[in-house]
């Protein structure tokens, strides 16, 4: 495959226009009930796909009818785009029905590899950057877009070391991404400033080397810290199990001056809240976005 004539899709296909430049949640069962009785609910909602591959039961019953109501997001969590095999056909197939299933208005997918030689690995496993896997990762995001027939996003990971091997740092390589496949990018924050903090680079000097013309929505979540005994600056963990830290939100505003608005969505997978502690959340990061549509353009530019 040459991948510098790589197809690009201008628009989601069956994804439909897109997300709202809104707040969304990630929607959690136990929170059913009290998200259809929410008089003013969030712009968005977004599950797991791997979460609704089954043909029917509860999880279908109440996903139907949250599409009904709001906007869909669906995040892949198994693709393994950076693996050396492809990804796998019966999976694509899987992820086809669903998005033919539910008309997503987005499909989004991370920078990681979690199989190898038919084992699968619970974790989002960090990659080599180089031309190498450029190339791989490029004909994988390939491969999804034509089998699904849209433009998928691609999420930026969260790292806690980086390749000595690495001949591109992590913003060129998603750039390098972008501009060969044509796909759009997840921007996850709080990955941002993980990653910054561990790795000891900017977090500003990051955002300004990726493609932000390409962003098409943006995480935010909570991050916990590990201190070492013997002293040292803490090494930061994207668990998804805590309200977004302070300097999170702060990165975030700094951030959308430079994207303007942009479907943002609260992600709490562990230690999951009551809904009305995860909306808060959502409504903070509205009043957020409000502003942003406040910043001149010369700013935002």
């Amino acid at each position: 495959m040459n991948l510098l004539h790589s197809t690009h899709y201008a628009e989601p296909a069956p994804a439909g226009t897109g997300l709202p430049a809104r707040a969304g949640v990630g929607f959690k069962p136990r929170h059913f009930d009290e998200l259809q009785a929410d008089f003013a609910p969030p712009g968005f909602v977004e599950v797991h796909a791997e979460n609704y591959m089954g043909a029917g039961g509860v999880p279908h019953a109440q996903l139907t009818a949250l599409r009904e109501r709001l906007p869909l997001s669906l995040h892949g969590v198994g693709l393994s785009l950076g693996s050396e095999a492809p990804p796998d056909s019966l999976h694509l197939d899987r992820l086809a029905t669903l998005i033919a299933r539910y008309q997503p208005a987005s499909f989004s997918e991370h920078l990681a590899w979690s199989t190898h030689d038919g084992r699968f690995f619970n974790d989002l496993l960090p990659l080599c950057y180089d031309t190498q896997t450029l190339s791989r990762v490029c004909a994988h995001i390939d491969q999804v877009q034509e089998r699904l027939k849209l433009r998928m996003l691609l999420e930026n990971p969260s790292t806690y070391l980086e390749f000595q091997g690495s001949s591109y740092s992590e913003p060129d390589f998603i750039a390098a991404i972008v501009q060969r496949t044509g796909c759009g990018l997840l921007l996850d924050v709080n990955n941002v400033y993980v990653s910054c903090h561990n790795n000891r680079h900017d977090p500003l000097a990051y955002l300004a080397a990726l493609p932000m013309h390409a962003v098409r929505q943006i995480h935010l979540a909570g991050h916990a810290e590990e201190h070492d005994p013997d002293g040292g600056d803490p090494l930061l963990i994207d668990h998804h199990g805590a309200p977004v830290a302070d300097a999170v939100w702060a990165l975030y505003a700094r951030t959308l001056a430079l994207t303007g608005p942009v479907a943002t969505l609260i992600e709490w997978d562990s230690n999951v809240p009551a809904y009305a502690t995860l909306r808060e959340q959502a409504q903070r990061a509205e009043a957020i976005l409000r502003d942003s549509c406040a910043v001149p353009d010369e700013m935002a530019a």
